[in-house]
């Protein structure tokens, strides 16, 4: 099961707001299959999960914060959705930074739900396809980008392996696209 043993995954959120599931899903899934997992908050302290961008979810202790992590050792980025955080963190100069760090360097990343706001602020959907939460669906389109409504999409048409998802239903899939991106030889680092 551990067939992601070198793999590195930055994790950005903010410390409010994050969709549970598409944080902890995706970072159990890959500590089990033996990738080391960084999650990286906004703040110091506490991220308090949110479960339909309403009830009260498990609370995360982050490893560091985003300001203070060096991209440069990171396999992939994982980019989480829910509401709040998806829209808080487009907003931190730091996150699309990081965003902005792994496209320019053809490092892969996955986004799900709300998580491709940051791509879209940081000027990163244009050429590719790719999908999220409906509502979003404007957005990508209006910076340059393709969206459709599929359960997952893998795509390097922005210069970059992109995996996107629409919400936690599609967390199946997104894992298994996420697993191949970063089961791929083509890996950037390697």
């Amino acid at each position: 099961m551990a067939h992601l043993t070198s793999r590195q995954v930055l994790a950005i959120v903010t410390n409010y707001g994050v969709e549970q599931d598409e944080l902890l899903v995706p970072v159990r899934h890959l500590r089990d299959h033996g990738a080391v997992v960084t999650v990286a908050a906004a703040q110091p302290g506490d991220v308090r999960t949110l479960v339909s961008d309403e009830k009260p979810g498990e609370t995360v202790r982050p490893d560091t914060t985003i300001d203070d992590v060096d991209t440069a050792g990171f396999d992939l980025l994982l980019v989480p959705g829910g509401t709040l955080n998806a829209d808080a963190l487009r907003l931190r100069p730091d996150a699309v930074a990081a965003v902005e760090a792994f496209a320019s360097s053809g490092r892969p990343i996955a986004a799900i739900c709300h998580g491709p706001w940051a791509l879209v602020e940081a000027g990163r959907v244009k050429g590719a396809t790719l999908t999220s939460y409906p509502s979003l669906a404007t957005d990508i389109r209006n910076a340059g980008g393709t969206w459709v409504d599929q359960e997952v999409v893998r795509d390097d048409g922005a210069g970059f392996p992109l995996v996107t998802s629409r919400d936690p239903g599609d967390l199946p899939a997104f894992l298994r696209e996420v697993d191949a991106v970063l089961d791929d030889d083509a890996v950037p680092g390697d």
